[in-house]
């Protein structure tokens, strides 16, 4: 086994406390390769920034969990040559099992979420508590869930979503023990969250109801990214079919990220902006053959991507 903390990561529990109280957000940007882990590590030192480094089951197997791990560490020696020894934590997103989410711990990870979400209501705590239990023996912090959100990533799939109810919230949290919650109140997985015509609305009365219940206990957002339709034409200008992509306006998640929202992920939003910059490289540069020469752009764009979330969404900045 390894420890997190071997590798100069930290878990979320003191972090995610300074974020309550202090009305914003925790990035929390999934990655998969070097040019990915790059593009955040340097926008959140830029922007002085906590940061949560989100590995799905599925990038787990893309990547490897042992080159994974080294990249973590590595990330944490990145952010210190850059100037900032940013707090850096490793998160197991959308766990579906208590073997995978054991296997993280062994491997490192600071944070884990077990995704009950889709069980019945007492299979969900039996599981989640499950994790709790052995997560906590060594200083990790789980995330569990409560509602189904809608929308594809990875391996997580589903048609329609739930939204969570607020009286379930209390019991959940007590007989888990699980360290922050997340919720469906109107997000969704992946680029296709909505269509033309449609009005994408979070419903805030749900998370306020849900904040009176749970008074300062940290909440998450899944399926947070927004679409940026500038970003979407540059993809279908070059060549792209990413028809009828609208997601969730910026405005609506920050206006969460002030309240007990204390960890919004965004990925999708990352593919987008590498998509576009490697579509752009290729369209005008139809000769190039060396990876560095349109991944190297895409990481650029992932990056300021990443900084105007962290200012301009979460607000995040200066907060390590």
């Amino acid at each position: 086994m390894v420890r997190f903390s071997e590798l100069g990561l930290v878990n979320s529990r003191e972090l995610f406390a300074k974020a309550v109280a202090g009305g914003y957000a925790i990035p929390a940007f999934n990655f998969n390769n070097m040019e990915q882990m790059q593009a955040i590590i340097s926008a959140c030192v830029e922007a002085k920034s906590p940061v949560i480094l989100q590995v799905s089951s599925g990038a787990r197997k893309y990547a490897n969990q042992t080159l994974l791990r080294y990249m973590a560490q590595g990330a944490v020696e990145y952010a210190k040559e850059l100037g900032a020894n940013i707090p850096i934590v490793l998160h197991l997103d959308h766990g579906d099992s208590f073997e995978l989410c054991k296997s993280c711990i062994e491997y490192g990870f600071s944070s884990v979420m077990i995704d009950g979400s889709h069980l019945p209501y007492e299979e969900n705590i039996e599981l989640t508590r499950k994790v709790v239990e052995y997560a906590h023996q060594f200083d990790v912090t789980v995330e569990g869930e409560l509602g189904v959100l809608a929308g594809v990533e990875d391996d997580v799939k589903a048609e329609t979503h739930t939204y969570t109810r607020p009286e379930e919230v209390e019991d959940f949290v007590k007989r888990t023990a699980v360290d922050s919650l997340a919720i469906s109140i109107g997000t969704s997985h992946g680029a296709y969250k909505f269509k033309p015509g449609q009005k994408p609305e979070i419903r805030l009365d749900i998370l306020h109801e849900i904040e009176k219940r749970i008074p300062g206990f940290p909440i998450v957002l899944h399926g947070s990214s927004s679409v940026p339709q500038d970003i979407v034409a540059e993809i279908n200008h070059y060549g792209g079919q990413l028809k009828d992509s609208i997601g969730i306006p910026e405005d609506q998640l920050r206006e969460a990220a002030k309240s007990a929202v204390c960890k919004i992920n965004i990925d999708s939003d990352g593919r987008l902006a590498m998509t576009a910059a490697v579509r752009k490289v290729l369209a005008e540069k139809p000769a190039e053959f060396d990876p560095r020469k349109y991944l190297g752009p895409a990481r650029d764009k992932l990056k300021d991507l990443y900084v105007h979330k962290i200012y301009n969404v979460l607000g995040s900045n200066d907060k390590m």
